[in-house]
């Protein structure tokens, strides 16, 4: 699934192509996406792109006239094309632009979303509640501290809340939680606030430098200009169970939270008791 960093290399691949730009035309080919696209989204055509957007996964295809909510599901990619490109099984949406250009959204699982609002993005349903974006201000150790108050669900899965914090989503936590060295299973009201300042610090870093080297690299996505993220080989932990750690030497450990796949080092990571 494209995770937050894959989202803003997305949102950086297109936007010098989109800014500026008059929709020309908007052929939906298969409208059956997550949700059906609303017919309303021909309201696009003849609208120009004023900015270019992230929120949490979703990006924002922003007009003077409303609002374009773009979401990539588990598999949806984005391209940047010529008119008349030919169009492939799963190739969904096209946004045809004034430059000779169009968007094209793939998406072989289609649970991808593609809706439009004419009220400000922050207040649609979707986003409304959303925690604070990982790489602002806004988030910082003390707002993970006081928001795990009597949370006694694991660490991990506290992080990947997105009513917490958005966009830390599975790789990252595991590497997040590596690098500061906190157990996944800790519960989050036992973290302390010195270790919460560190886990912070951790995932603003390890979010930074994989939208710094294009995202990580999964089997259903290509950046925009189909070129691959490569951030997958620094990866100190997910995908390695079994494997020595690159810090201590000892194996790595594999436990199933929530359904997925979390490593950590037994000896970087120790569990406290609280």
């Amino acid at each position: 699934m494209p995770e937050l960093p894959e989202v803003e290399v997305s949102r950086q691949g297109i936007t010098p192509f989109m800014v500026g730009e008059t929709v020309m035309r908007v052929v939906v080919r298969n409208a059956s996406l997550r949700w059906p696209i609303p017919s309303e989204i021909q309201e696009l055509v003849g609208l120009t792109i004023t900015a270019v957007r992230r929120r949490a996964k979703y990006l924002l295809l922003e007009t003077d006239w409303g609002t374009a909510i773009l979401h990539l599901g588990m598999s949806g990619n984005l391209r940047i094309l010529p008119h008349g490109s030919v169009a492939g099984k799963h190739d969904h949406v096209d946004i045809e632009l004034s430059n000779g250009q169009l968007l094209r959204l793939n998406d072989t699982r289609r649970f991808g979303c593609l809706l439009w609002t004419r009220e400000p993005a922050e207040q649609h349903k979707l986003l409304i509640k959303l925690g604070p974006e990982p790489l602002t201000e806004d988030f910082n150790g003390e707002h993970l501290y006081q928001r795990s108050r009597k949370r006694k669900i694991a660490v991990k899965q506290f992080i990947m809340d997105n009513h917490v914090v958005v966009g830390v989503g599975n790789i990252y936590a595991n590497e997040a939680l590596f690098s500061a060295g906190i157990h996944p299973q800790q519960a989050a009201c036992d973290v302390n606030e010195t270790d919460y300042q560190a886990l912070a610090s951790e995932i603003k870093k390890v979010l930074a430098r994989a939208i710094t080297q294009g995202g990580t690299t999964l089997k259903d996505f290509t950046g925009s200009d189909g070129k691959p993220g490569y951030f997958v080989q620094e990866l100190q932990v997910y995908g390695r169970a079994g494997e020595p750690c690159r810090h201590c030497g000892g194996l790595l450990s594999e436990v199933r939270m929530g359904g997925r796949s979390t490593v950590f080092c037994p000896l970087c990571q120790p569990k406290c008791s609280g």
